[in-house]
């Protein structure tokens, strides 16, 4: 992965060569020297946030049924309304 780092101007002047580059890695874009915004290539960004897969998927995916599914038990919640 190549981090790429451009400054506002030079992606103001040229988009595709910061398009080209994110699909490298990361492109950081500044202003007046600071990181100020991020270009991710869609997949890179997908992959960040997880995607969005289906419990479908999920479920049939090799060896998920020697998987134990542990749910806690959370204890009686009700409590008593205080009216005072």
């Amino acid at each position: 992965m190549t981090i790429t780092t451009l400054s506002s101007r030079e992606f103001n002047q040229d988009a595709g060569k910061a398009k080209k580059a994110s699909l490298s890695g990361p492109v950081f874009i500044t202003d007046r020297g600071r990181p100020a915004h991020v270009l991710l290539s869609i997949e890179d960004y997908r992959r960040i946030i997880g995607g969005h897969k289906k419990i479908a998927d999920l479920l049939a995916m090799p060896g998920i049924e020697d998987m134990t599914l542990e749910i806690p038990r959370l204890g009686d919640l009700a409590q008593a309304a205080d009216f005072s």
